[in-house]
């Protein structure tokens, strides 16, 4: 049995958010992605194991280069765990504006 890492716990890192909107754009090498950061080339390619071991990443080999890229899966887990919550939230603040608004013109 594989133990996968908390994605939750992965992206609450902001270098490794960071790493992910970089990716967004498309996939890069380690050392593209490390002239991004002030940090050394073995930190980021920790932070690249982390976001790879939790499915976010995919790496892809072009020759003797690596590339990592977003994993659309991953991603999409995230955000479809998120989404409730935004709805959730949605709903709430709706709902208290709708509030205000009828306390406001009771007060009119």
């Amino acid at each position: 049995m594989i133990i996968r890492r908390d994605v939750f716990q992965a992206i609450s890192d902001p270098t490794r958010r960071a790493i992910l909107s970089l990716l967004a754009v498309g996939a890069l090498t380690p050392n593209a992605i490390s002239e991004n950061f002030g940090t050394a080339r073995q930190t980021i390619s920790k932070h690249l194991q982390i976001l790879t071991e939790c499915q976010l990443l995919e790496q892809r080999q072009s020759g003797r280069e690596i590339y990592y890229q977003l994993n659309p899966v991953g991603i999409k887990e995230v955000s479809d765990w998120t989404e409730q919550f935004r709805e959730l939230w949605e709903g709430r603040m709706n709902h208290m504006d709708q509030l205000l608004k009828r306390n406001k013109s009771k007060k009119q």
